[in-house]
C-alpha cells in the first residue's frame, strides 16, 4: 500500500522552529569554515584585519577569494535545493532533480553550443544561453514523459529525464572533440564548482536567482494542492496548468543561472528535499525555505571538504556531491520500492 502525503506526521510549529535555528546555525559555521579553511588555514585576527582596512597581505587575498566564494557556494546550494524540492513538488516525483531529469544537462550543452560555434564570453551571454537551454530540455523531459497512457508519471518522468541527460551529455562531448581550443576550460567547469567565483559574476546572476526564488516560493501554497491530485486541486480552484508552469520557471531560472556559472552540480537537488522532509514534513510554505538553507550548508560544507581531502590542492564541490547524493539516490530508490510493497 503506497503512502500517501496526508499520511506523513504533521510537525509541530515548535519542533519547525527548532530545526529552523539549527540549520541557520549550521549555515552560519559553514560560512565561517569556508572562509577560515583553505590551502593555508587563517586565523580571525588576520582577517579581522583585512576587513578593517588593515595591510595583513594573506588576510586581504583570503577576503578577495574566499568571501565571493563563500556567497557563490551559499547562493549556489540554496538554488539548487529549492530548484530540486520545486521540481519533486511539480512533477511529484521523488526522484526529480536537475541533474536527474537532464535539466542541467541541457543548460551545459546550451552554454557549449555558444561558447563553440557563437563565440559567447559575457557573463548575461553564458547566463541567458544557460536558462534557455535548461527551459529547453525540461520542457522536452515533461513533454517526452507525457506521451502514452496514464500521462506523465513519475517513472516515465525519470526514464525520460535520465534518457535525455546520457543523450545530451553525449551530444556535448561531441561539439567539444573537435575544439581544443575550449576543451580544457569546458570540460574543468562541467565538474562543476565554486573556485572560481568573482563579484562580477555573483552580481551578474543575483537577478536570475532573485526570479526563482521568488516565482518558487510564491508557488509553495498552490503546490501543496498539486499533491493531491490535480483534480483534487482543479476542485479547489486552483490553476494547475499555470501553477506548474510558474513552478517550473522557477526552477528553471535558479538551476539554469547556478549551472551557468558554477557548472553541473548533481545530487543537491535530490538529496536536500528528502532530508528536509524528515525535518520540516511535507507542507511547502516550510519545506521549500528549509532546502534552500539546507542547499546552502550541503554545498558549503562540500566545498570545505574538498579543500580539506586534496591538501595542498583541492576537489571541486561536484566531486564531493556527488560521492554524498550517489548513496543517497539508492536509498531514496530502495525506501520508495519499501513503501510500495
Amino acid at each position: 500500500m503506497t503512502r500517501t502525503a496526508t499520511e506523513t506526521p504533521v510537525r509541530r510549529p515548535r519542533t519547525r522552529l527548532m530545526w529552523l535555528l539549527l540549520v541557520l546555525a549550521a549555515l552560519l559555521a559553514g560560512c565561517a569554515l569556508s572562509v577560515v579553511i583553505g590551502t593555508r588555514d587563517v586565523g580571525w585576527a588576520e582577517i579581522a584585519s583585512a576587513l578593517g582596512g588593515g595591510r595583513d597581505s594573506i588576510g586581504e587575498a583570503v577576503v578577495a577569494v574566499r568571501l565571493p566564494r563563500t556567497l557563490l557556494a551559499a547562493l549556489a546550494g540554496a538554488a539548487l535545493g529549492l530548484s530540486g524540492a520545486v521540481m519533486q513538488g511539480v512533477t511529484r516525483s521523488p526522484l526529480a532533480d536537475p541533474g536527474i531529469l537532464g535539466v542541467n544537462a541541457g543548460a551545459a550543452m546550451a552554454v557549449v553550443i555558444g561558447m563553440a560555434w557563437f563565440g559567447i564570453e559575457s557573463l548575461s551571454a553564458f547566463l541567458w544561453t544557460a536558462i534557455l537551454g535548461a527551459g529547453a530540455t525540461a520542457a522536452l523531459v515533461y513533454a517526452i514523459g507525457s506521451l502514452g497512457r496514464g500521462g506523465a508519471t513519475p517513472l516515465k518522468l525519470a526514464l525520460a529525464g535520465a534518457a535525455t541527460a546520457i543523450a545530451v551529455s553525449s551530444l556535448t562531448v561531441a561539439i567539444l572533440l573537435p575544439r581544443a581550443d575550449i576543451a580544457g576550460g569546458v570540460q574543468s567547469w562541467q565538474i562543476g564548482g565554486v573556485g572560481g567565483a568573482t563579484p562580477e559574476a555573483i552580481t551578474a546572476m543575483l537577478p536570475f536567482l532573485a526570479a526563482g526564488f521568488a516565482l518558487s516560493l510564491l508557488s509553495a501554497r498552490n503546490l501543496n494542492m498539486l499533491a493531491l491530485g490535480d483534480d483534487t486541486a482543479a476542485g479547489f480552484g486552483v490553476p494547475v496548468a499555470l501553477t506548474r508552469f510558474i513552478a517550473a520557471t522557477g526552477a528553471v531560472l535558479l538551476c539554469g543561472a547556478t549551472t551557468a556559472i558554477c557548472g553541473p552540480i548533481g545530487f543537491v537537488g535530490l538529496v536536500v528535499p528528502h532530508l528536509c522532509r524528515l525535518l520540516v514534513g511535507v507542507d511547502h510554505r516550510w519545506l521549500l525555505p528549509f532546502s534552500a538553507l539546507a542547499g546552502a550548508v550541503l554545498l558549503l560544507l562540500s566545498d570545505v571538504l574538498g579543500r580539506i581531502l586534496a591538501r595542498p590542492a583541492e576537489l571541486d564541490v561536484g566531486i564531493i556531491t556527488a560521492f554524498v547524493g550517489a548513496p543517497a539516490f539508492i536509498w531514496i530508490v530502495r525506501r520508495r520500492r519499501i513503501r510500495e510493497l
